[in-house]
């Protein structure tokens, strides 16, 4: 069922038989899959990896483009293999550089976890693993639209 149902973007309660994240894996997920990005420009190799509610593990990579606007994050590309995948709910995200460095996603990749993990989405980041409700406070989502 495409964009809805209990494993589209809409739904915002965990599995109480969800997987629990191995960080350690997806991390170096996530290192592994920005040996595939794709940075002749910024030469930033950025991977994501997530956790998603069946227990598979999806990744995405960065893609540049000369048109220096139109690059694609890896948090995009990831949510392209998510849906490519089988869909689901993300669990937990981990975003990597090539050389294993902890990277933010930016505020527009953020909006875009949010689609797929919702609220309760954790997420690698400086001060250890946090809630999503803490990386995106007042998120907007799919609740808000009419």
């Amino acid at each position: 069922m495409a964009g809805g149902g209990p494993s589209g973007a809409g739904a915002d309660m965990m599995r109480p038989d969800a997987p629990v994240p191995d960080w350690d894996a997806l991390r170096a997920a996530a290192v592994q899959a920005a040996a595939w990005a794709y940075a002749p420009y910024s030469r930033l190799r950025v991977g994501a990896a997530a956790l998603v509610d069946d227990g598979r593990v999806v990744t995405g990579c960065n893609v540049e483009n000369a048109s220096y606007g139109l690059g694609v994050c890896a948090e995009v590309t990831l949510a392209g293999q998510l849906r490519l995948s089988g869909g689901g709910r993300l669990l937990a995200v981990a975003c990597r550089s090539g050389d294993g460095d902890l990277l933010m996603p930016c505020g527009r990749c953020r909006q875009v976890l949010h689609e797929f993990g919702g609220a309760a989405l954790l997420c690698d980041t400086p001060r250890g693993v946090l809630p999503f409700t803490e990386v995106l406070p007042d998120a907007f989502g799919p609740e808000d639209l009419p």
